[in-house]
This record gives C-alpha cells, sequence and structure tokens, in this order.
C-alpha cells in the first residue's frame, strides 16, 4: 500500500494490513517537515467518533472543546442567538471541538507510526518525497525518479491532488469563483487579555467559546468574521479568526492554497511556536481586512491590527467529480470533494472517508479484491459527501437554494430531498 499526502495520515492507521498480509503503509509526503504550517479546524462529532475510535486523545493535541456556539452582530457584538454544544457527546456519540492544524498533524502521526497501537504495522513515513504520477496499475513515480509499486495507492494530497488527473479525469471541469474571499490570522489569547482596551469585548464574547460575527448590512453575498480558540492548555490559548467577505480585484491567493496557509509570527509567542513561514505582504494584508471590516466592533479592528500575520485567498466552487477511483488509486478527503469553508466539515468528512476505507477494507487478504471494495467505498461514501460539498456552497439559512442540487445524491435514489423552512428560519 502507498499514501500520497500527509494531511491525513495518523488516519490510514485506520487502513490496516490485514492479518499481515500486506507490507506496513508507505507515506509519501511532499514537505520536509523542516517548519510547522498552518492553522486551525474545527472536528465536529461525526469526525470526532472516528479519530476518538483510533486512540485519538484531544488532550494530548490540546484541542479546545466547544461548548457554547454564539452569534454576534458584528458592528457591537450583540449576541442574537447562541447555541448550547455541551451535551454533544451525549446527543452524537462526541463532543465539538477546535485544535491547531499542527497539533492534530503531531497527533495523528503518533497514532500511524506507533509500534504499540493496535494489530496493524506502523506506517513508514518518507518525507520530501513529492509524487508526481500514479498508474492505475499502481506504480507511483517520485519527484527524485524513483519509482514503487502498490497493492493500493490513496490520494490524500488536497485540494491541488497530483493524483486526481489520474483517478478522476475529467476534462475542463475548472473551479468557478465562489465570489468570497476570506482572510485568516491567528494571535495568542495572552494578547488579548493583557489589553485593558479589549476588557469589554471579551466579556461580550469569552475566549473560550466560538462565535460567527455577522454582518447585518451584507445581504447579497456574505461578511462575517469566524471566531475560536484553537489550542488549550487551562484556557484557549491561540485564538483563531477567519474573515469571510465579497471578493476584490485585488484578492489573491498569495502562493498559498485554502486551508493551508501559513503564518509568521515574532520569537517569544506562544503562537510562534507551531507557526513559521517566510514573510509575505501582512501588512497589506492586515490593512485591508481592517477596511473590509472597518464598520465591526473597535475591539474587533483593535484585534485585527494586533495580529501579526493576515492571510487572504479567493474561495472557489469546485463540482463534484464523477468518480474517486481508477484502478488501484482511490482519492480522499479534499483530493475527492473539495468544499467551501461553511460547515467546518472538510477535515470531517475526510475522516469519514477514512474511517469507511480501513473497515471496507479490513480482512482483504488478496489485492484481486481491493478494486471491488473501491467501488463499495464509492457507494457508501460518494453521495454523502457530495451532499455536504453542495451544502458548502449555501449559506445558513439559505440551504433551499442547492436542494435541487442535493436531489441528484439522494439516498435511496429518487428519494425527496427536502430542506425544512422552519430549520432555516432558526439557523
Amino acid at each position: 500500500m502507498k499514501i500520497h499526502g500527509g494531511q491525513n495520515l495518523g488516519k490510514f492507521r485506520s487502513v490496516p494490513a490485514a492479518a499481515g498480509r500486506y507490507d506496513a503503509p508507505i507515506i509519501f509526503e511532499k514537505s520536509a517537515f523542516a517548519t510547522e504550517v498552518g492553522a486551525a479546524l474545527a472536528v465536529t462529532p461525526n469526525g470526532a467518533r472516528v479519530l476518538s475510535s483510533l486512540g485519538f486523545s484531544f488532550e494530548r493535541a490540546r484541542a479546545c472543546q466547544i461548548k457554547t456556539w454564539n452569534s454576534l452582530l458584528g458592528i457591537d457584538l450583540k449576541c442574537v442567538g447562541s447555541n448550547d454544544l455541551s451535551k454533544a457527546e451525549r446527543m452524537f456519540g462526541a463532543a465539538a471541538w477546535a485544535v491547531h492544524r499542527i497539533d492534530l498533524h503531531s497527533e495523528l502521526l503518533r497514532l500511524a507510526t506507533a509500534t504499540d497501537v493496535g494489530d496493524s504495522k506502523p506506517a513508514v513515513l518518507r518525507l520530501s518525497s513529492q509524487v508526481i504520477e500514479a498508474t492505475p496499475a499502481g506504480w507511483v513515480t517520485i519527484f527524485d525518479g524513483s519509482k514503487h509499486q502498490a497493492d493500493l495507492i490513496i490520494g490524500a494530497d488536497g485540494l491541488h491532488s497530483i493524483l486526481c488527473e489520474s483517478a478522476a479525469p475529467v476534462e475542463n471541469q475548472k473551479p468557478s469563483p465562489s465570489g468570497m474571499s476570506a482572510f485568516r490570522f491567528l494571535i495568542d489569547t495572552q494578547t488579548l487579555l493583557d489589553d485593558e482596551h479589549l476588557t469589554t469585548m471579551l466579556n461580550k464574547k469569552s475566549p473560550d467559546d466560538a462565535a460567527i460575527l455577522i454582518d447585518p448590512t451584507e445581504k447579497v453575498l456574505e461578511r462575517h468574521i469566524m471566531w475560536y480558540p484553537c489550542r488549550k492548555i487551562t484556557s484557549g490559548e491561540v485564538q483563531n479568526f477567519v474573515g469571510i467577505h465579497p471578493t476584490q480585484p485585488a484578492d489573491y491567493e498569495d502562493g498559498e492554497s485554502p486551508g493551508e496557509s501559513s503564518y509568521h509570527l515574532p520569537a517569544g509567542s506562544i503562537a510562534s511556536n507551531v507557526l513559521n513561514s517566510p514573510s509575505a505582504p501582512s501588512t497589506d494584508m492586515k490593512k485591508l481586512m481592517v477596511e473590509e471590516f472597518g464598520h465591526f466592533d473597535p475591539g474587533i479592528i483593535r484585534v485585527i491590527n494586533k495580529s501579526m500575520h493576515v492571510k487572504r485567498w479567493p474561495l472557489y466552487v469546485h463540482q463534484p467529480l464523477p468518480t474517486w477511483h481508477n484502478g488501484r488509486i482511490v482519492l480522499i478527503g479534499d483530493a475527492a470533494h473539495p468544499m467551501l469553508p461553511f460547515g467546518g466539515q472538510g477535515s470531517n468528512q475526510a475522516m469519514e472517508d477514512a474511517a469507511a476505507l480501513g473497515h471496507l477494507l479490513t480482512n482483504v487478504t488478496d489485492p484481486a479484491a481491493i478494486e471491488k471494495r473501491l467501488w463499495l467505498f464509492e457507494k457508501v461514501r460518494k453521495n454523502r459527501a457530495t451532499r455536504v460539498q453542495i451544502l458548502s456552497k449555501a449559506r445558513v439559512g439559505r440551504e433551499k437554494e442547492v436542494e435541487e442540487e442535493l436531489k441528484a445524491y439522494a439516498e435511496p435514489a429518487g428519494s425527496p430531498v427536502t430542506i425544512c423552512d422552519k430549520y432555516c428560519e432558526h439557523l
């Protein structure tokens, strides 16, 4: 078995070497992990259940449990709605979490390579091993020219997947602009607590809660800021901010992929221990973010001005792929179903993919049976993940706008798909 891409490396412990039949999984990772990059993400109960089944430790990953999700008016931080998530574990089987991508990655790496976890063989991680090609027959070519053969190739290489062309070749299917872009930055919690001018703001929004700061003046597209803690010891140690706004002509990706943006913070800050990258035009991005959200509460503007590195990228809509596998190649996660960040399901759907694939490959001892299992994997996962992908395009309360698209992926086929009006109104 060969695995391309490190985004989901820990979850491949759920893809077992059945009864010792297969060699240990090999993970080809493009980066050298010389610097730690990334941002925060939400682990919702569906993803948390998968991680817990693998022995994932949220405590070791320094994740922050999200017990309250508030909707605040951005202009004055008045609370207009609140969701109690403290009962999520009882209702859905797992709590809701926020975690820094690097802490999540470190714990998954521990699980993937540990020698004392379950009966499966520990994965072998090969750094600086960029895959440039793979064939349905099971051959993988690395950037250095070396070739490797595998019974199964799992493409977990994200939004700009190299393997997508081999697994699901589609002509002229390019992503389309969503009309929205995203700013993102991290800031130490203590920086906020030490500023006496932010006391009033923090009394309205605790650093331990998650909140969406909505803009009631934007009626056509969307403008809001997501704010939640993402790294915890005794309290939220690092805060994550994401500012969604209508795309401007000057927007650009800044050389980064969505979800993979890196940040450079000064030595001595807590965040600098987990975030490090070459410098970028942060001052310009900060100025643009202040201009975009200048009518928000003065405390929010003060936080933006205190941030050390702001990134921005445009958001694109990707159409569902016709298939996720071809021969011995299978795609999972963003490589299979890239989605917009609304709903926070990108990483969680990747976790579901890995769990389903692992379950379907359990006790498979004949390589010839793998392709049949990949067909089953698509049957189990494709419609559900595609529905989530489509829903990621819809703004909160406007889910009915994609109702017709969802019908093509209904289960069972032909069954009605109805978005409850009262549900949308509540949201």
